[in-house]
């Protein structure tokens, strides 16, 4: 067993990259819950805004990983499925407070729906990463400031299948037209393709043998929204994301597999390979 969990493998991977972060969630009044409490509290997370549901379960997940690393996940929401507005209410100073707010996709759309609504219009920029996959409304994508799709996810959004650099910047027109005007979309070894405003790049991924890929998109969250919350830009902030995705794939398992930052800055600066 590992932690795990979108918005807590996002949530880890910004504290361990020197980010304040704030977690707003919902666990069960069980074993699961009360250790990730412990776990968050460990990692320098604020916790205040983790609330407790009394009639559901924690969250849990069964992971399969193939021999290539990739990996099938079936998800059991528990008191994921519980959070909503009103609890996103409750925490609504710490969003007013913050540099970026970013969000994943195992809650209710309606609580992403209503976080993003309440940040956009106190100017705060929200990041999304759409996973698992599912279409977003226009109203959400106006909302936001980037979104980081992969390829399936980058697909569902604007229903050009992304195999190579042209495909993916088809795609990423097409979901910019829709409101938000920043899209990275993240293609696994052929690595993360931007699209910040009128501009195209790619960034190349880092080779590694990967072993399991559990975690692996939201390291790379996490990563980037700190890398911009210290005034990098996109671009930069993307290249680091994708090195430390990269060790992440190279670790089995979510949580134990996210790298800290001095992990990082070795192999910027050439220490380690």
């Amino acid at each position: 067993m590992n932690a795990g969990g979108k918005g807590a493998n996002q949530a880890v991977a910004a504290a361990r990259q020197g980010g304040k972060v704030t977690f707003v969630s919902k666990t069960g009044n069980d074993v699961f819950g009360k250790q990730s409490i412990e776990l968050y509290n460990a990692e320098g997370i604020n916790t205040d805004f983790i609330f407790s549901d009394a009639k559901n379960s924690s969250g849990v997940a069964l992971i399969m990983v193939d021999s290539h690393g990739e990996n099938c996940i079936a998800v059991a929401s528990g008191a994921n499925g519980s959070l909503v507005p009103d609890d996103i209410e409750k925490a609504k100073n710490e969003l007013d407070a913050a540099d970026y707010v970013l969000m994943q996709l195992e809650i209710p759309m309606e609580t992403v729906e209503y976080a993003a609504e309440l940040a956009w219009k106190k100017g705060t920029p929200v990041i999304l990463n759409p996973a698992p996959a599912r279409t977003l409304s226009d109203k959400l994508l106006k909302c936001l400031f980037l979104v980081t799709p992969n390829e399936t996810e980058a697909e569902i959004l604007s229903g050009i299948k992304v195999f190579d650099f042209n495909s993916a910047k088809q795609a990423a027109d097409i979901i910019s037209n829709k409101g938000v005007p920043n899209v990275v979309i993240t293609m696994g070894a052929m690595g993360a393709f931007i699209k910040e405003n009128d501009e195209y790049s790619l960034v190349e991924a880092t080779k590694v043998d990967a072993i399991d890929t559990t975690a692996a998109g939201d390291c790379f969250s996490g990563t980037l929204v700190v890398g911009l919350s210290e005034g990098k830009t996109i671009q930069e902030a993307v290249r680091t994301a994708s090195k430390a995705s990269s060790i992440t794939v190279t670790r089995m398992g979510a949580q134990s597999s996210i790298p800290y930052r001095n992990e990082l800055q070795l192999i910027e600066n050439g220490l380690s390979k």
